[in-house]
């Protein structure tokens, strides 16, 4: 057997290197992707208003806007975090509602089981604030890719807290 020298030895640690790169780009990170106040805006109603007919007012038509479009928001009750696919299923997105000044913000959103073997995962909460914090109730939504190892195919729970929210089938 011969050993590698020289310009091969270069060329297999290259492709090497080279696959690690495109393996760990199909596998996002647990972090967030993006995190603001408020809702997410729903991808149909980001459809309706891309091509709406706009009036002397400068907004859209109401016959532009099926009913069936609309999704309605989540009433603020403050029991459960509201959570729901983004991007036909790439994102995840998880909404808390709570102070403006001092939002909880999920860090990391960790698989817990795998789909067919449970579909689950777990936002990771930073520890409570120690400062003072305004008394109003808002949304704040944080983004997440959704994880390598769960699928869109089966319902997925979602553990915020001590809170369980089920997010229904893509």
């Amino acid at each position: 057997m011969t050993s590698l020298t020289g310009p091969r030895r270069l060329l297999v640690a290259g492709l090497a290197i080279a696959s690690a790169l495109v393996l760990t780009g199909c596998n996002p990170g647990s972090g967030a992707v993006e995190d603001f106040p408020g809702l997410p805006v729903a991808e149909e109603e980001a459809e309706g208003e891309a091509g709406g007919e706009e009036t002397d007012l400068g907004g859209s038509t109401e016959e532009e806007t099926d009913e069936e479009d609309v999704v309605d928001a989540p009433e603020p009750t403050g029991d459960e975090p509201y959570v729901q696919y983004l991007d036909d299923g790439g994102k995840l997105a998880i909404t808390i509602w709570g102070s403006s000044t001092c939002p909880v913000v999920p860090t990391e959103l960790n698989v817990v089981a795998e789909a067919g073997e449970g579909n689950a995962v777990e936002a990771v909460l930073p520890e409570p604030e120690t400062r003072p914090c305004t008394a109003d109730f808002v949304p704040h939504t944080t983004v997440f890719w959704t994880p390598v190892y769960t699928t869109t195919t089966e319902p997925l729970e979602v553990t915020v807290g001590d809170q369980v929210v089920t997010v229904p089938i893509k």
